[in-house]
């Protein structure tokens, strides 16, 4: 008689069991190593993203005219100072922009477009004389940057030192800026920069020049997601009673969940946090102080 081998019984299920345990803590190895995964791209996707955007703003506020923040209601369209700000009610950060790129010169000469400085002893409340200034490249500049949306005639003058009404001053308040109680001039090119209404209030030796506001808001809110996205705005003279829904628009970030802001004295805070609902519910946080 022959014999064949075989398994036994009891061989066929110690190794049915075996393959059961090492199956299961297999599969959630797996998983744990998936979710791992997902849970790393996840962060540092908000990470590079919420850095980016808050890098994008602190750029752009470091060159701001520190007297002209505002906080923004978008319910409507109320501001107050950014220092008098309180409130989740705030979405929207608004400032003046000197214009940084012609103060670091032209590609021909590495001059100035503008110097900054004001010759008062040739100077008068009609016209006043900057030396070293070159309104027409400056015109040519603000064209450039702006795609052709503005020109030096949409340009204003901050004199540095000058008394500040963040109320009616730089035209927050939709209404283009008269002599009373303003701050921030408006002027026409020429070979002097001339007041466009002939009179400017008050003349300091120093200047800052802004052709363009600024604002970052966080619109588009996803009740599902409870995300929104963070815009900027821009290209746009409040001075000449634009508001900032007239300028043009970029978006620098979606899946927002909260954008927020303070003043500390001169300095700004800024706060981006991103959202992400791949893994459960994931958000992330950057912030920075802008001097």
């Amino acid at each position: 008689m022959k014999f064949r081998n075989a398994f036994t019984l009891i061989e066929l299920v110690f190794v049915i069991v075996v393959i059961g345990i090492i199956g299961k803590f297999g599969v959630e190895f797996l998983a744990g190593a998936y979710k791992d995964f997902i849970y790393s791209n996840v962060n540092n996707t908000l990470q590079a993203n919420s850095a980016t955007a808050v890098e994008f703003i602190s750029t752009r506020l470091q060159h701001r005219i520190k007297d002209s923040i505002i906080a923004r209601k978008s319910s409507d369209n109320s501001f107050v100072a950014l220092g008098s700000a309180s409130g989740e009610e705030y979405t929207i950060l608004e400032w003046v922009g000197a214009d940084i790129d012609g103060l670091r010169g032209n590609s021909d000469s590495s001059l100035p477009t503008w110097s900054g400085v004001i010759d008062l002893d040739l100077s008068n409340k009609t016209t006043i004389f900057s030396p070293e200034t070159n309104t027409t490249e400056l015109d040519e500049l603000i064209d450039t940057l702006s795609d052709g949306g503005s020109s030096i005639n949409d340009a204003a003058l901050y004199f540095v030192g000058s008394s500040s009404d963040i109320t009616t001053g730089y035209g927050w308040n939709g209404t283009p800026i008269s002599d009373q109680n303003r701050t921030m001039h408006p002027i026409i090119g020429g070979a002097t920069f001339a007041s466009t209404d002939g009179n400017f209030s008050e003349i300091y030796e120093y200047y800052q020049l802004a052709w363009s506001a600024y604002a970052v808001s966080i619109e588009n809110y996803d009740t599902t997601t409870k995300m929104s996205t963070l815009v900027l705005y821009y290209d746009y003279q409040p001075w000449n009673g634009e508001n900032y829904t007239n300028g043009k628009s970029a978006t620098i970030m979606e899946n927002v969940s909260s954008f927020r802001f303070m003043a500390i004295g001169s300095l700004v805070k800024i706060q981006v946090c991103a959202k992400s609902d791949l893994v459960e519910e994931y958000s992330l946080c950057k912030e920075k102080t802008i001097y």
